[in-house]
């Protein structure tokens, strides 16, 4: 039985689009200049027909690891309904005098530079299943970190 992978409706729409896109637009670009560079003869010199062949295997691939992950995709329900911090929660923190704000996602959709994290990341484990009110240490690359939750939404 394969594992659920656990997801935002958001994050679940996005990474159906990125497919869609995949399949329906990138690939017949691919499989057409492939097939053009193809016909232009002897192919062991031919670097277009390399790179459109490399191109090509790498979309399959990508197509290949979207459409599992769709399809044992679980939409999580989650937010602030008192059983604390979860998939598709709003996090405000104070850590060092600042408020910080970030949304706990599923692993797929993880994006700490817009501060989207998962619960598989350090700040996330340590964040997951917590209430308003708690605080927690993380240990990150800087340095240990003390994060106070001040809201869950």
């Amino acid at each position: 039985m394969k594992k659920r992978i656990q997801l935002t409706a958001q994050g679940l729409e996005k990474l159906k689009k990125e497919l869609e896109v995949l399949v329906s637009v990138k690939r017949p670009k691919i499989v057409e200049r492939l097939s053009y560079a193809r016909s232009q003869g002897d192919l062991s010199e031919n670097s277009d027909y390399t790179n459109a062949k490399e191109e090509l295997q790498f979309t399959d691939g990508r197509i290949e690891e979207l459409q599992g992950v769709v399809s044992t995709a679980e939409v999580v329900k989650n937010g602030a309904n008192g059983d604390g911090i979860g998939i598709g929660t709003k996090i405000t923190v104070k850590t060092n005098g600042n408020k910080i704000v970030f949304d706990m996602v599923g692993e797929w959709e993880a994006d700490p530079v817009n501060k989207k994290i998962s619960p598989e990341s350090p700040i996330g484990q340590a964040l997951f299943g917590k209430k308003v009110g708690e605080k927690v240490e993380v240990e990150v690359p800087a340095g240990k970190l003390k994060y106070e939750i001040l809201a869950i939404e």
